[in-house]
């Protein structure tokens, strides 16, 4: 099991967003050496430790999440927005919560723009995309942008 946790840890870590699959796999092979036992549990380790080890690498989300909580312990980001704040009770939309949310799957590509950071923390960007392999690309970083004025 040592050995299963390492190789999910390096899946998430190491590989990330370069290939998200090796986490599938790496969870995988932690659930079915959990079940299966040992020697047999060898060859799923042995599969699972050269699919993240042969599979493109990037701490982009480590790096990300560790600039984000370096943020929040460090600096003043304010407040969530109030369009984004959730209102279960009627009280809170009299104070205005969730007033002007666009709702994304209204729109064209179920995208629109609109402000989720606070103030404070608008223009702050933690996930570098850059190392992200051509070939998966599309599937992760198509931003579709569409203007408030186009819904």
């Amino acid at each position: 099991m040592f050995l299963a946790r390492r190789i999910t840890i390096c899946a998430s870590e190491d590989v990330g967003m370069a290939n998200p699959n090796a986490l599938v796999v790496a969870n995988s092979t932690m659930q079915a050496v959990h079940m299966i036992g040992m020697p047999e549990a060898r060859i799923l380790l042995a599969e699972a430790a050269i699919y993240v080890a042969t599979s493109p690498k990037s701490n982009a989300s480590y790096m990300a999440i560790n600039k984000a909580l370096e943020d929040v312990k460090n600096k003043d980001t304010g407040e969530v927005p109030m369009h984004i704040r959730n209102a279960p009770i009627e009280q809170m939309k009299n104070l205005g919560y969730h007033e002007g949310y666009l709702y994304p799957h209204n729109f064209p590509g179920h995208y629109v723009e609109q402000q989720y950071l606070p103030d404070e923390m608008v223009g702050t960007k933690y996930y570098d995309d850059s190392d992200i392999p051509e070939k998966i690309e599309k599937q992760i970083k198509s931003p579709r942008k569409v203007k408030k004025e186009e819904k």
